[in-house]
């Protein structure tokens, strides 16, 4: 990378993330062609192409495959330095970038960020949606968050290049209105105990909708929509159009606007755990670390854990 201009890799990632010249711009709040003028100087200066024109769109070449990750470490390596001076003398502004799951958005993100604010008030957070547990990692691996919050079923899976620290544990609940058919009592419901009942359910591949479908495969309960906007579950319940499984941390939202919530007797529950990649964190992203954890440490906390 010698020689190389930290904008020309900030303008090549651009494209990579957004798919093409005019969104990379847009993101950029520059011209569009300035990254068309300073990609291809790039390109120049390589001596090879770092992208390949396919149909409307651009494709990275070999080259330009090979190119992401050492960009994105440069890249982050540069954001980290500069911040880490910044905070010599304390938190007093920046970013931090945090991806989570909605479920984890509604508990325990937001215990979290408040806790994170009243400790560094100045520090702007931005939280960016990730349907899965991949998405958490993904955003990650490509810079568009930091830290990640990320709930699996069972114990997390070690991967490589992320550390990981646990947080809390959820389990399922099933949510639904005051006139809704569901045997007696608030003890926890057993699966084999619904009946006849339609489910709004989120999308496969999420632990809402893993225990959906173990519900539908053992009764004669159906699903009667599935939604990838799990702000949308709620409102649906309250229309009358079914019974959501929602993880434990919706209660209190469920509780708000009048719905039954009952626990349900499944072993299934939900590990919930802070993700970042394995290197070192901005102040900003160790400091989150260090609240959300309760250790010392927050730059000792994002290295060493």
């Amino acid at each position: 990378m010698h020689g190389v201009d930290v904008r020309q890799l900030r303008y090549f990632l651009a494209v990579v993330d957004h798919g093409s010249v005019h969104r990379a711009a847009e993101h950029l709040f520059v011209a569009q062609p300035s990254v068309t003028q300073t990609i291809r100087r790039f390109e120049a200066e390589l001596g090879t192409s770092l992208f390949l024109r396919q149909g409307r769109g651009l494709v990275l070449s070999p080259s330009g495959a090979a190119l992401v990750a050492p960009a994105r470490e440069v890249v982050r390596s540069l954001d980290v330095a500069r911040e880490t001076v910044a905070a010599v003398d304390g938190l007093r502004g920046g970013w931090l970038r945090i991806a989570a799951m909605p479920s984890q958005v509604v508990s325990p993100l937001t215990g979290l960020i408040a806790a994170y604010a009243r400790a560094y008030p100045l520090v702007q957070v931005a939280v960016v949606a990730a349907a899965r547990p991949d998405d958490v990692r993904d955003a990650l691996r490509r810079g568009v968050a930091e830290v990640g919050v990320v709930a699996v079923p069972g114990a997390h899976a070690a991967h490589a290049d992320l550390d990981h620290v646990p947080i809390e544990t959820q389990s399922f609940v099933l949510v639904a209105r005051a006139d809704t058919s569901l045997p007696p009592g608030d003890g926890p419901l057993a699966v084999e105990e619904l009946s006849g009942l339609r489910l709004v359910a989120g999308q496969p591949g999420t632990g809402m909708r893993r225990v959906a479908d173990a519900i539908v495969a053992a009764t004669d309960c159906r699903i009667a929509v599935e939604i990838e906007h799990r702000e949308g579950l709620l409102p649906l319940v309250l229309g009358g159009v079914g019974v959501a499984v929602v993880a434990d941390s919706w209660r209190p939202l469920a509780d708000a606007v009048g719905l039954r919530v009952r626990r349900l007797a499944v072993e299934n529950t939900l590990d919930v755990g802070l993700v970042w990649q394995r290197h070192r964190l901005s102040p900003a992203a160790a400091a989150f670390v260090s609240v959300s954890t309760g250790a010392d440490d927050p730059g000792g906390t994002a290295r060493n854990r």
